[in-house]
């Protein structure tokens, strides 16, 4: 077990219990399956997770994903993306908008994932949402972008620009960072 309940309540003190107890195994089983396993690295990841959810609160983006409907650079103008979208009624922007811990959005992303996890989330979006796929997908994004090398050079505004494509919500995740260190002692 890389962290317990008590240091993910120190990191994320909104955090509820029941939201800890249904994410502390998954996490730790996903960021063991990827190499999520020193505390530089675990407390970039927490850092961003607890921002991107809302301390474990949100495992889907809560707006309703109209803003990703013409977004090529994420793959949801691709006829794939369409055909699965329109077969579920609806469109690319809301059947791909962000789900997981890091909220993963696009069809791009959602392929990318489905083929690496061995999930079928392309037609069962739902699963990114579940602790074990908000956990893993969370973790395969983070290691599949080069971020655990990130984080090993404290590199955690790139992290941001990777995961957000840009810095929103920078000062809470700055603070999320600063309390992860001092509580990994990192």
């Amino acid at each position: 077990m890389l962290i317990t309940e008590k240091i993910l309540h120190q990191i994320m003190p909104q955090a509820t219990q029941k939201n800890i107890d249904l994410f502390i195994d998954p996490l730790n089983a996903a960021m063991e399956e990827f190499q999520i396993n020193t505390p530089l690295r675990i407390a970039a990841f927490l850092a961003q997770i607890a921002h991107e959810s809302g301390s474990l609160k949100y495992t889907e983006e809560i707006s309703s994903g109209s803003d990703y409907e013409y977004r090529k650079d994420l793959g949801n103008l691709k006829s794939q993306a369409l055909t699965i979208a329109h077969a579920h009624g609806s469109t690319t922007g809301r059947w791909f908008k962000g789900k997981g811990l890091i909220q993963l959005t696009g069809f791009d992303n959602f392929l990318a994932c489905s083929k690496a996890l061995g999930i079928d989330c392309l037609n069962k979006p739902f699963l990114l949402s579940q602790p074990e796929g908000a956990s893993r997908s969370a973790a395969w994004f983070f290691s599949n972008h080069g971020l655990n090398e990130l984080a090993d050079e404290c590199k955690f505004n790139r992290c941001t620009k990777i995961i957000n494509g840009g810095y929103n919500g920078k000062t809470e995740r700055d603070a999320f960072y600063a309390k992860a260190k001092e509580v990994l002692s990192c």
